[in-house]
């Protein structure tokens, strides 16, 4: 009950500074026909086999990323268009991931390209943007948002505007990554071993990241438990109070954090993370 109440009481004051937000600027006049995107986004992806697990995967992502826009942006009293913008964010954000996938075969941007580019190829290179929206008063913000979707840091000198729709869509991301990551076996999406999995060490220099409570950058990253860390590290970077309320209300975090191991010094590493992790968590909701 307590933690509702911490919970709302800092939305109060995001929400009138959001709602200011998009008054002053008087924006938002855009229309977003939502089954006009649904039925866009279902013919894009229509020609990759949904019966693959990663493609499957990412379809479902999807989803339930722009649920969680909705429901972030709720959260900072957006409704209306500025509501339906903050969703559409979450529909496009990924697009990338599927020519990424019947290309390379992975999801692992280190090892292939960088989907987040490759989306906006896709959707404003190519022009697929139309397919969802036929105005293109949106185009800059959608595609700053879908470029810096999953970069470490946003870039300087965007609007205040711009800058809430790219964090609404960057919160959700990261808290939905949480799930993708139990729900999915770990060898699929980062192609491995069950045996690497188990034997895998804790890189140092990404142990020493998440004590620093910030995101773990990809060039550190050295073995597979480095990612269930990484993954875990995304929760430091979470902007609205109400996304680490989901995230604390979810327990896809303590269930990726009990990390199946068969080393025992990764087991204690973990054991030792969870322990700082609920702390923290618990002091910032």
């Amino acid at each position: 009950m307590l933690l509702f109440a911490v919970c709302g009481a800092v939305l109060t004051d995001l929400c009138y500074n959001h709602s200011r937000i998009k008054t002053n600027q008087e924006m938002d006049i855009v229309t977003v026909d939502r089954q006009k995107v649904l039925d866009a986004f279902a013919a894009y992806i229509r020609p990759y086999d949904a019966q693959d697990l990663k493609v499957s995967l990412k379809i479902h992502h999807t989803y339930r990323v722009a649920a969680l826009c909705e429901q972030i942006g709720r959260s900072i009293a957006l409704e209306g268009t500025a509501l339906d913008l903050a969703w559409l964010c979450g529909m496009l954000h990924d697009v990338g991931r599927f020519e990424q996938l019947r290309r390379f075969g992975t999801f692992d941007d280190s090892k292939s390209i960088d989907h987040a580019r490759a989306g906006v190829q896709v959707l404003f290179e190519q022009g697929h943007i139309r397919d969802y929206l036929d105005d293109d008063s949106e185009d800059a913000m959608l595609r700053t948002a879908v470029e810096w979707h999953s970069a470490y840091r946003l870039p300087d000198g965007l609007d205040e505007r711009t800058v809430m729709y790219c964090n609404i869509l960057r919160d959700a991301d990261k808290i939905d990554i949480l799930r993708v990551n139990v729900e999915t076996p770990l060898e699929d999406i980062y192609n491995v071993t069950t045996a690497e999995l188990l034997a895998s060490p804790v890189t140092p220099a990404v142990q020493q990241a998440f004590y620093e409570h910030h995101a773990v950058l990809r060039s550190i990253k050295q073995h597979p438990a480095d990612h269930a860390v990484g993954h875990s590290s995304l929760v430091y970077e979470l902007v609205y109070p109400e996304s680490r309320c989901i995230v604390a209300d979810q327990g896809w975090l303590w269930k990726l954090m009990d990390f199946k191991t068969h080393n025992p010094e990764t087991a204690t590493a973990f054991a030792l993370m969870r322990e700082h992790m609920h702390q923290w968590l618990a002091e910032n909701t």
